[in-house]
């Protein structure tokens, strides 16, 4: 969601954690255990994914001043296109082989994983707003187990049982099916689990199925990102088997897994979960939640500070837990405040830094806060959609069910944190600029009924295109410019692929807004249909450019590190105002769906942008907006409905409303 720069080795990141041995089927498997027991082990396809392409320069040069062209006036475009040729011929020519040699000699990987963990890890802007997105649950369908203890039992019942899942190898491998009917079949498991790990993925490829990589998933468990000076590092330990719990800004741990890697009873953990729930202790005074919401320097600083104070144990439990479950004493009042409460909370119940926190609120409404170093919405989404489905289909325990007679003070350890003056004073700091910047922060949200998917496809429309194109038209009329746009990609389909960007603003775009915007009267509700089209076929062509590596963003990203890494004097390239100002990105913006997610979000990436969450559903279209002050969400939002409902006029054949 986010993009800025960085440089390093590549990593080579373990299978399924730090060596992690594939336990054979018996191990642990009583009732209860496991979501589910793939037949297909899930790290089946790992060892053959396709590796993700080096673009061509020259494709990388074109594609880079097509997506110019609407941003630019004449002779700034003029400017920018010597500015590629000389590099192209040049300096371009020279880093491009040397990545190109370099990728080669680095086969276990992607060209970009290295240079994105760097990326993130160098970045010393506070996680929080910056970087972390939450995404937040739909209800339990059956209300009663929307009870905060029933619904907080259950959904860490079922995260646990995706870690074993995953760890024991019996997690189905994700696999993107294009026709499902003939490859997500039992038939085809059984066949294509026979197939050496090394020749699977193209088993699958013939069938019209793409595995997709699933090299970050072991960063999901006992995960967290450790501020340093300069660079932060990523931290797991698979040997833990304790559970942070956040309340009130307390710190509580306890094992979820018995010493035998054994699920504890849903009961004991529902006890001890009732217990912490009981815990009267007024809110601390100084909550060291607060910190990793520092600039990561200060936060690197003030953690050595609670090291060398003899906090160095504790730390390490909060650092190695499975996760943190936060659970909030209030219930939520409507989407705006679920989004706030999610995106940031209160910096008092929170550990921005873990590799994500589940929160819970007191009605129930659940939702994944996540880091986002370590790994993309591809991994975490799955994750979220499994522990959706377990909780609400197979429910470890019902509102029922008595907690288990076991002594919870002794199981439930408070951890206690030891401050001096310097850390008080490190607290209150954090405390009051995270408060002035929340101040700053305005979230609004909009759902457009008047139609989604279905009737989209029906005018042979992109669905993607369509919601692109209102907010492309609705920064128009709000702001009289077309301005730099990033649309998120996964490119999970190849070996550590990470993400690459769409530029969803174009030639083609910039003409369509501006005769929606500007001089309806002057078409044809026929001809801005026409021009809806070739939009849509364009987006198209981007999406799946973008979706098979052949962007142009990662690409100049990764010669740009390497001219870092090399000493070389910056190309002029990355000089031009022109390259600052298409990566001074105003509109960001992320779409999923999922039958799990209510409502996801972020915060813009810029002072002066927007953060853009939106999806589209068979019949409507739902879109949570982020901006700080000096841009206006709402208003934003009102041109985004207006330029919906312009566009499904217009297809409907009606005239445009002025």
């Amino acid at each position: 969601m986010v993009a800025r720069l960085l440089l390093r080795a590549w990593p080579r990141a373990p299978a399924v954690g730090p060596g992690a041995p594939r336990r054979p089927l018996s191990a642990g498997s009583g009732p209860g255990q496991y979501l589910q027991r793939s037949i297909v082990p899930t790290m089946h396809f790992q060892d053959s994914l396709p590796r993700l392409p080096v673009p061509k320069l020259e494709d990388t040069i074109r594609r880079y001043l097509s997506a110019q062209k609407p941003l630019l006036d004449d002779g700034q475009y003029r400017k920018t296109e010597e500015f590629c040729k000389n590099f192209e011929n040049g300096i371009g020519k020279e880093l491009h082989n040397q990545l190109v040699a370099q990728d080669k000699q680095n086969k276990h990987t992607s060209y970009i994983s290295g240079p994105w963990f760097d990326m993130y890890l160098t970045a010393r802007d506070p996680i929080v707003l910056n970087f972390n997105p939450f995404m937040s649950f739909n209800p339990d369908p059956k209300s009663e187990y929307n009870d905060q203890l029933t619904r907080a039992t259950n959904m860490t019942v079922s995260a646990i049982r995706f870690l074993k899942t995953l760890r024991d190898g019996l997690l189905e491998p994700e696999v993107f099916h294009l026709n499902p009917a003939k490859s997500d079949t039992d038939t085809f498991k059984k066949l294509i689990r026979l197939v050496p790990s090394s020749l699977s993925w193209y088993g699958a490829y013939l069938v019209n199925a793409y595995p997709l990589d699933m090299s970050q998933y072991f960063r999901l468990f006992n995960s967290t990102r450790l501020p340093r000076p300069s660079r932060d590092e990523l931290f797991t330990d698979d040997k833990a088997r304790h559970l942070l719990v956040l309340r009130k800004g307390h710190f509580y741990v306890f094992d979820v897994l018995d010493q035998n890697g054994n699920i504890v009873s849903a009961s004991e953990i529902q006890a001890h979960l009732k217990y912490i729930l009981s815990d009267n202790s007024p809110a601390p005074e100084f909550p060291l939640a607060y910190l990793p919401s520092e600039n990561r320097d200060i936060w690197a600083e003030l953690r050595q500070k609670l090291v060398s104070g003899g906090n160095e144990e504790t730390l390490r439990k909060v650092d190695s837990a499975v996760f943190c479950l936060c659970l909030d004493d209030f219930p939520i009042k409507d989407l705006i405040h679920l989004s706030h409460t999610m995106l940031h909370g209160d910096g008092t119940n929170r550990w921005y830094d873990k590799s994500f926190n589940l929160i819970i609120a007191k009605d129930g409404t659940a939702a994944v806060h996540f880091e986002h170093a370590w790994g993309d919405g591809v991994a975490v989404l799955r994750f979220f959609n499994e522990v959706f489905k377990d909780s609400t289909q197979a429910p470890a325990i019902t509102p029922q069910s008595q907690p288990a007679s076991t002594d919870s003070s002794a199981a439930v350890q408070k951890l206690n944190f030891k401050l001096n003056d310097a850390l008080k004073t490190g607290i209150i700091a954090a405390k009051e600029k995270f408060d002035a910047t929340m101040k700053t922060l305005t979230v609004d949200c909009i759902q457009f009924q008047r139609g989604g998917k279905e009737f989209l496809k029906k005018q042979k429309l992109s669905p993607d295109s369509v919601a692109q194109l209102a907010f492309q038209m609705a920064f128009l009329r709000q702001y009289g410019q077309t301005v730099a746009t990033y649309e998120s990609c996964s490119t999970a389909a190849f070996k550590h692929g990470r993400t690459e960007t769409i530029r969803p603003a174009s030639i083609f775009t910039k003409r369509c807004s501006e005769a929606f915007v500007r001089e309806p009267s002057k078409h044809s509700a026929g001809e801005l249909k026409q021009m809806m089209a070739e939009c849509s076929r364009y987006h198209g062509q981007l999406t799946k450019e973008a979706a098979m590596g052949q962007g142009f963003d990662r690409h100049l990203f990764a010669l740009r590190y390497l001219t870092a890494a090399k000493g070389i004097a910056l190309p002029e390239l990355y000089l031009d105002p022109a390259y600052g100002q298409i990566n001074h990105n105003i509109l960001s913006t992320s779409t999923l769906t999922s039958p799990a997610v209510n409502i996801g979000g972020f915060a813009p990436v810029v002072p002066d942008g927007f953060g853009v969450g939106y999806a589209v559903h068979d019949n409507w279209i739902g879109c949570n907006v982020s901006s700080y002050t000096g841009r206006n969400a709402r208003e934003f939002l009102q041109c985004v409905q207006k330029a919906l409902e312009d566009m499904f006029d217009a297809m409907e054949g009606k005239s445009i409303k002025t």
